[in-house]
């Protein structure tokens, strides 16, 4: 305390200076509409900044609720889209009160692979909320892959960068198909074999999902004509497709649930086994 009064006894002739000049500055203020405004103008702009970085601070904490949110919003309008054949007469109602012979399930890539041959990755939706095998997982650019195995709450997705992978996909122009894998070497690349020499193809095409199973609807997105090589030895050409997806950057997907899959799955079952017989 002792402190304080020395402090304030030593500078006293500064601080009534400064409540000195304080008070004149006031009343030039309040005397004078100019000066006036232009402090009210300089205190906006800085209360301004001071709540424009706020606000920016606020929004970024709340990225992850409004990212959710797009993604079920996303999920509504595919879901609409796939239930309807002719997407130029979509009604925007509320599908999700209603029974959808397709749904998407709202997921998130939890461990991306794409350095190995034989790419994996890791979604945090399971049983539990739906998922099972061989069902479609998309996000709003194209393809991403097929689930390959589920726990509760978790599942594994074959990604179309793996090796193994085989989907059927087509020109969107004139639906002359092949099949879609991957050779193993560029990321940003897929292959369409067996698409028939007598397709028109050309740099830039558009190539979409074939939707001949109840793993893809017809015409999601995969990518497009980057190259076309001609093997004499065959009547077909084989097709170098630039994926519209960043295979290496995922984050919110959707599990494709066909709620017929199961009834036509077991149907070609019953058609090969008679078949045998």
């Amino acid at each position: 305390m002792q402190q304080i009064f020395l402090f304030l006894i030593k500078n006293s002739y500064r601080m009534l200076f400064l409540l000195l000049m304080g008070i004149a500055i006031t009343l030039t203020i309040q005397s004078h509409s100019y000066h006036k405004s232009k402090v009210i103008s300089s205190a906006n702009f800085v209360s301004g900044g001071v709540y424009s970085q706020m606000n920016r601070v606020s929004d970024y904490f709340s990225l992850q609720t409004q990212n959710e949110e797009l993604a079920k919003e996303n999920a509504r309008l595919k879901s609409l889209l796939f239930n309807q054949k002719d997407t130029a007469k979509i009604v925007l109602n509320d599908s999700i009160k209603g029974v959808k012979k397709t749904d998407l399930i709202i997921s998130k890539v939890i461990k991306n692979s794409y350095s190995n041959q034989e790419n994996i990755l890791t979604i945090n939706s399971g049983s539990n909320q739906g998922v099972k095998p061989y069902m479609g997982v998309i996000n709003s650019l194209g393809i991403v892959g097929i689930i390959d195995q589920t726990s509760s709450n978790y599942a594994t997705v074959v990604s179309i960068l793996n090796t193994s992978s085989k989907i059927t996909a087509k020109l969107k122009k004139n639906n002359h198909f092949g099949t879609l894998t991957w050779n193993g070497k560029n990321t940003g690349y897929v292959q369409l074999y067996d698409l028939p020499r007598l397709a028109t193809v050309r740099k830039g095409d558009t190539i979409v999902t074939y939707g001949e199973n109840t793993i893809f609807p017809e015409n999601i997105n995969i990518g497009t004509v980057d190259k076309v090589y001609i093997d004499n030895e065959t009547t077909s050409f084989t097709i170098q497709v630039k994926l519209f997806n960043d295979m290496t950057s995922l984050g919110h997907v959707y599990v494709i649930n066909n709620k017929d899959a199961d009834e036509l799955r077991n149907l070609e079952k019953q058609s090969k086994k008679e078949k045998h017989e």
